[in-house]
């Protein structure tokens, strides 16, 4: 076992090329820990944000390593763990906010943050799945229900989380009705099961309403994408429907007129806060345990439209926040 390990690091908040390539000790897992060889990450909006310095509260420790997701494979376990052993396969969201992340050999993390890899798809693959299936799975499992022949409409779903919502929704037995700004997104859309896409830049919110549902509106509408797309759901979902969201940064001027007008609910989610708080960590492996098993039944499976080495990491956050791309960048350990 190597006492030092390479770790992708930011001192502090810039331009993508702010990554520094460090040698650090290899960290030890405490009680309730496991440390896991990394085999890959991925890129969430999440992990862009917290280099740009946008969001300081969710900023581990400078020399901050960041990256939530993981994927790889167990080396040691701490005391009182008995979920895992040396050597499973699992992927998790250990750290990379409030916490140091997972951009590096090693990463060390609480076990309830963990679960068992899906079988079916490449270990370093499910690197793709925490951060995003997470989300969706607690916007329309927990914030909601959704039901057979219920109708969705998906914001966004082309990109991390909505391309996973698409593939959950589908499997609930809603009738998904998906929105994207382009035909090949729409394309990826129909080929991950929704029953019809939208191009939302140039069709008005009731002209797809009353193309795509029936009554008054949707009775669930996804929104992960935020910037204005929240006002635009209270107004394409129906009187007692639902809204889940992960919108933020927007709320503060958010009309609620809407939302009380049609006795609306609203569900957000912030899917790292167990790992903030450094409490309920266990909800997320529980969830992952849920995502896997739906992975390996063929109801779910990250899309990834590129892949990256470690070391390309300041272009692989370039490319992220250019947003040309579909479903999910990875990032691989070589």
């Amino acid at each position: 076992m190597p006492a030092e390990m390479r770790a992708f690091q930011i001192e502090e908040y810039g331009d993508p090329d702010v990554f520094e390539a460090a040698t650090v000790d290899v960290p030890e897992p405490g009680p309730d820990e496991i440390r896991v060889e990394v085999v890959a990450s991925s890129v969430n909006p999440v992990d862009y944000k917290i280099r740009r310095g946008d969001i300081p509260d969710f900023t581990p420790e400078f020399p901050a390593t960041l990256h939530c997701d993981i994927a790889g494979v167990v080396d040691a376990v701490g005391e009182d763990v008995d979920a895992f052993e040396a050597g499973d396969e699992v992927y998790g969201m250990p750290g990379g906010a409030g916490r140091q992340g997972t951009l590096a050999d090693y990463a060390v993390g609480h076990a309830g943050t963990f679960a068992h890899a899906p079988d079916s798809i490449p270990l370093a693959d499910s690197a793709a799945l925490p951060i995003v299936a997470l989300t969706a799975w607690e916007m329309l499992a927990d914030k909601t229900t959704v039901d057979i022949g219920d109708e969705v409409l998906v914001y966004g779903a082309s990109g991390g989380v909505g391309h996973i919502g698409v593939q959950l929704a589908d499997w609930f037995g809603a009738n998904v009705t998906a929105t994207a700004s382009s035909e090949q997104k729409r394309d990826l859309a129909t080929d991950l099961g929704a029953d019809a896409t939208v191009d939302y830049t140039d069709t008005a919110v009731e002209e797809y309403v009353a193309e795509h549902a029936t009554g008054d509106g949707f009775d669930t509408v996804f929104d992960p994408v935020g910037d204005g797309h929240l006002e635009t759901a209270f107004e394409a979902v129906r009187p007692f429907g639902t809204v889940v969201t992960t919108e933020s940064s927007a709320a503060q001027d958010l009309d609620l007129a809407p939302m009380h007008g049609n006795s609306l609910e609203l569900g957000v989610v912030l899917v790292i806060l167990p790992v903030l708080l450094g409490d309920r960590q266990e909800r997320i492996g529980d969830e992952l345990e849920t995502i896997a098993t739906l992975v390996d039944k063929g109801a779910l499976e990250p899309h990834i439209d590129g892949r990256y080495a470690f070391e390309e990491v300041a272009d692989a956050h370039s490319h992220a926040e250019e947003g040309d791309f579909v479903g999910k960048l990875l990032l691989v350990a070589e």
